[in-house]
């Protein structure tokens, strides 16, 4: 299983196969991503690309709880 989805699982969840309007595919993409709110980024070829993690809701840190500022006493 690789980290990042393939093109097929991204077309597969921004429901964009073929570009059209002017605009490729890969343009598509990332708008709806944008749009659907999805962490992704923009290799140098211009493809989209989202983190497997981001979808499966893989393992998440819980917020770290700071405590307040406390003087310290001598």
């Amino acid at each position: 299983m690789s980290t990042f989805l393939n093109q097929r699982e991204i077309a597969d969840l921004t429901g964009v196969r073929i570009g059209k309007g002017g605009k490729i595919r890969e343009q598509l993409q990332v708008a709806e991503l944008k749009r659907m709110k999805i962490p992704h980024f923009v290799n140098a070829r211009g493809c989209p690309v989202v983190a497997r993690a981001v979808i499966e809701g893989g393992a998440q840190q819980p917020p770290q709880q700071h405590k307040g500022w406390e003087p310290a006493l001598a």
